[in-house]
């Protein structure tokens, strides 16, 4: 934890919070900081857990072990005060589909004791660009204007904190663009924002991210930091038989990851030395041309992932 930082400026710290279900470990003694205004993403595989520690970080899940605060609350003993505090968007569309967009944003300012529902509906419906579809049937939106409508649900009661569990599931690239330039107006006008999200470009969005595998929280930091940790050696490799090299790489002593990016394929090992040993050959084939890249973020996700799994086993 950076002790460096004024308390004021913390959103969220909890300190080895662990979490089981029917007898199996979801997260395993978690421990970070997110500061106020930051955009927070969470990566990491299907069941690794992300879902689960998000609850736990503001309060909506009771952790087995460990301690915390989430906007200077205790999250196990003012769950409630920090609840009132939050907005939470699932993947899942969870408005009311045979209600219009603004029957819909009234009943949530309305829900929430918001003063004069129907003004707050009115400046809601024009941040989130849906002037002109009003009277529209939530149903009937396509996925990027309900995604825009559930955006506007949660932030019509002014919370803090936002949770965003993988918010552009399904939904297409311009429609993913404009939402997260929404969300960093957001984040710039002092809203703190958790996402857990599998897409890249996503990731690199963030202003910090955290990859957890197996409950495990494996790396965290900004997207440069995470990847100058990752210590990876990487070689983009173009030319003839990538496949056939591809199946003769794989599982090399010296060789963490081999992975097909279009026409190329990226090679990477955490020990350089012994990454040039194994590759050295194929090098001097002549079929095929090395070049030494940076590890992009995709490179140490998929090297992560592929080591997490080990440990799982």
């Amino acid at each position: 934890m950076s002790s460096d930082i004024a308390q004021s400026d913390i959103a969220i710290e909890v300190n080895g919070l662990s979490k089981s279900f029917n007898g199996r470990e979801v997260v395993h003694d978690l421990s970070m900081q997110v500061k106020r205004g930051s955009i927070y993403g969470f990566l990491g595989p299907n069941g690794s857990g992300k879902t689960t520690t998000i609850r736990m970080l503001c309060g909506l899940l009771t952790p087995d072990s460990g301690e915390g605060t989430c906007l200077g609350y205790d999250i196990r003993r003012e769950a409630d005060k920090i609840k009132r505090r939050v907005g939470y968007m699932t993947q899942r569309f969870s408005l009311y589909q045979d209600l219009s967009v603004r029957e819909n944003l009234e009943f949530v300012a309305r829900l929430y004791g918001v003063r004069d529902p129907r003004e707050a509906a009115r400046e809601m419906i024009k941040r989130i660009g849906l002037t002109g579809r009003e009277e529209q049937l939530a149903g009937e939106l396509s996925g990027g204007w309900k995604q825009r409508l559930a955006l506007g649900a949660c932030t019509l009661p002014s919370p803090q904190l936002l949770l965003l569990d993988e918010p552009t599931a399904g939904v297409d690239p311009k429609a993913r663009r404009e939402f997260w330039n929404e969300i960093h107006a957001l984040a710039a006008e002092g809203l703190t924002v958790l996402v857990s999200t599998h897409y890249m470009d996503e990731a690199e969005r963030c202003h910090e991210i955290a990859y957890i595998a197996y409950g495990n929280l494996l790396v965290h930091g900004t997207v440069e930091e995470v990847i100058a940790k990752s210590a990876l050696t990487t070689y983009t490799v173009t030319g003839e038989g990538l496949n056939r090299l591809t199946a003769e790489l794989t599982g090399k002593p010296g060789v963490d990851m081999v992975a097909p990016f279009g026409t190329s394929l990226h090679v990477s090992g955490r020990d350089a030395a012994a990454l040039d040993d194994a590759v050295a050959p194929y090098k001097s084939s002549g079929d095929t041309v090395w070049q030494k890249s940076e590890p992009s973020l995709e490179d140490v996700f998929i090297e992560l992932m592929g080591r997490a799994k080990d440990n799982f086993q």
